[in-house]
């Protein structure tokens, strides 16, 4: 890893659109991006032409200028390239989900806290304008106490992740696209304890979804995703919080998510501090709680986190 005081020197694991986004937002915030990892094919990075190209990270762990590594690659592979990468002493950023099982988010999770350096799961909608500004209202107590959230997320077909259609590669969709809005309303309800959830059926991996949490403190999250809509159709989402003392909901700010993301990891790395706005031990929640939706998608059941 780069020396204490010296520049930062990027390397992006994977060559799809989250690459894209990670290469463009460590450009834009002037890191350069020094290697694009992959292993059969040359990633298409615009933002970043003069990345070298690898297929094998540890082509760019050797290289001591690079300090920061954003993998973007499909779930399976995460936690090892995590683990290899924080092993050489490089900050790595991690796309969600953080794995495929709890179990396997767990030894992360324990890896990373043993680690010298700093792992952040990239749960970019922590990080977009309207919903952090929401979660920062509720907090200062702009509905009171929050009881319920209803959220939406709809989005066309997929294309070109063939990966994502096999559930033992993905996780479904329920662990890689409804993982967002999960991820929210226990950022805004607390402890999550019970999950129930329905799909429709005969469909695809964007069939719809329909997920019911329940919360320790009494809190209700109602949430429904949908990717599977004819292509062309806008990708929306919506969010609305109840309390004992009114709603509040997104008002559509503006801003790059993923360079607001790499900007605050960033400032953790050079502070040495703990990414608490996005912590790894919230990831691992939101994963135990979609899996607990995948399995009571089914078997219909309710699914007592925990048991």
């Amino acid at each position: 890893m780069s020396q204490p005081g010296s520049p930062h020197g990027a390397v992006v694991v994977g060559a799809g659109t989250m690459g894209r986004a990670h290469a463009a937002a460590w450009t834009e915030l002037g890191v350069p991006v020094l290697y694009a990892v992959a292993p059969r094919r040359r990633p298409e990075l615009p933002s970043a032409p003069g990345a070298r190209w690898v297929t094998e990270l540890g082509e760019a762990l050797a290289d001591q200028r690079c300090d920061l590594v954003s993998v973007c690659t499909p779930t399976p592979s995460h936690v090892a390239l995590a683990v290899q990468a924080l092993d050489a002493g490089c900050h790595v950023l991690l796309e969600k989900p953080i794995a495929l099982t709890v179990s396997d988010a767990e030894r992360l999770a324990g890896h990373a806290a043993r680690a010298s350096a700093t792992l952040m799961v990239a749960h970019v909608v922590r990080f977009f304008s309207d919903y952090a500004a929401l979660a920062a209202r509720v907090a200062a107590g702009s509905v009171g106490r929050p009881r319920t959230v209803r959220a939406s997320r709809l989005s066309a077909a997929p294309q070109g992740a063939a990966w994502l259609e096999d559930e033992e590669r993905s996780g479904g969709m329920i662990v890689d696209f409804a993982i967002h809005d999960v991820d929210q309303a226990c950022l805004l309800l607390g402890e999550p304890v019970a999950v129930t959830a329905v799909r429709a059926p005969g469909g695809g991996f964007g069939a719809p979804a329909a997920i019911t949490v329940e919360f320790a403190e009494g809190g209700l999250a109602q949430l429904l995703a949908v990717s599977d809509l004819p292509a062309g159709t806008p990708f929306s989402t919506s969010l609305e919080v109840v309390g004992d003392r009114g709603v509040d909901t997104l008002t559509g700010a503006e801003g790059d998510p993923f360079v607001a993301q790499a900007r605050y990891f960033l400032d953790c790395v050079e502070n040495g501090a703990e990414p608490t706005r996005a912590p790894t031990a919230a990831a691992v929640q939101a994963l135990r709680v979609c899996l607990a939706a995948r399995e009571s998608a089914r078997t219909g059941r309710r699914v007592v986190l925990g048991d």
